[in-house]
């Protein structure tokens, strides 16, 4: 069987599990105030040129929403993002459930939010003379790479802080799967840009290597007021915090971050021509990073379902239906061959 469904569904890189073996038997400081945790946190200051950030550790991507959004907002305000964007869709109400409202713009088949879309939500708000009775856009969120594995540019990116700052409100990425931007061909975001451009950012490590963890970004020592103790308030503090420090230690040791981003999109990049070549699907979506979504005959589906983990993303139209394949650390030239094979094989 084939595992392409999901970047968090094997283990941990081996370099990771390598140094989690060496220390098991070390004591060490708890709550990520330890010696690995603040290697590793020095080495992420260094990569986004930033000696005065704000560093922290939490265990998981909606954990770490749900936290950073709620410490930065006050209890009036919302987060505007994108349709598809994770807390409007795939959270649970996790962002509400803090009492804070998503507040949703126009739908794009990139997944992106467009700046002029952006600044008509937040000069509505001011406009409207009842706003005192309404929920005020303050925090701009939006995830790098999108729900849909497409990129936003420099360009675009500077676009959209731009009208952020012109209503003073806060820019803030989910980057669960940062690793696999910054690796794309063609991207010109770097974790030095992000640092200058938001006012928060998180590294994600769940899906990129990491058997669990994020580490949230404040630039400019810009984190909120006892933002350790609004871990724990939220559930998001892990005592042996020893054990994430040194994972992103590990990840952010001689590029290892990056060169796992890259390896997955460029083996991403060929399940498509694989899909085309054989007459098996459609590309639908344009992604350079490691989410590549086919439309795909639903009379193939349930061969291919036979020999490959994949997931249904949604109906088309009645013959044919949209589906999501994702590679990860753990995926091989091997496993790309065996689904060229597979593809070759399956009845038209």
């Amino acid at each position: 069987m084939l595992y392409l469904n999901c970047d968090y569904n094997c283990g941990a890189h081996p370099a990771i599990m390598k140094r989690l073996e060496e220390t098991n038997f070390e004591y060490t400081g708890t709550y990520g105030i330890d010696k690995y945790s603040e290697s590793a946190k020095q080495r992420i200051r260094e990569a986004c040129g930033d000696p005065d950030a704000d560093i922290f550790f939490l265990i998981g991507g909606t954990q770490t929403n749900a936290t950073v959004i709620d410490a930065l907002l006050k209890p009036w305000q919302g987060a505007v993002s994108a349709p598809s964007g994770h807390i409007n869709v795939h959270e649970a109400g996790a962002i509400e459930f803090t009492g804070h409202k998503v507040i949703a713009l126009p739908n794009h088949d990139d997944g992106k939010i467009r700046p002029h879309e952006l600044e008509e939500v937040f000069r509505a708000y001011r406009a409207d003379e009842s706003r005192d009775h309404i929920v005020e856009p303050e925090l701009v969120y939006l995830s790098f790479p999108t729900e849909l594995g497409t990129m936003y540019s420099a360009q675009e990116l500077t676009a959209i802080h731009n009208v952020t700052k012109k209503y003073n409100g806060r820019l803030y990425i989910d980057g669960a799967r940062l690793g696999y931007a910054l690796g794309a061909e063609g991207n010109d975001v770097t974790l030095e840009y992000l640092a200058e451009h938001c006012e928060a950012f998180y590294i994600g490590g769940t899906k990129v290597g990491a058997l669990f963890g994020e580490a949230i970004v404040f630039p400019h020592h810009g984190a909120p007021e006892h933002f350790f103790t609004f871990i724990k308030q939220h559930g998001a503090l892990l005592a042996k915090g020893r054990i994430t420090g040194l994972q992103f230690d590990t990840l952010f040791t001689d590029g290892l971050y990056e060169e796992i981003g890259r390896q997955a999109d460029a083996l991403a990049k060929q399940i498509p021509e694989l899909f085309v070549k054989y007459d098996k699907g459609l590309l639908a979506v344009n992604s350079r990073t490691n989410q590549q979504f086919i439309i795909i005959r639903n009379s193939l589906l349930p061969q291919l379902s036979e020999q490959v983990r994949f997931e249904k993303w949604g109906a088309v139209d009645a013959e044919h239906t949209m589906c999501r394949f994702v590679t990860s650390w753990s995926t091989t030239q091997q496993d790309i061959d065996d689904l060229e094979k597979i593809l070759a094989t399956i009845a038209d």
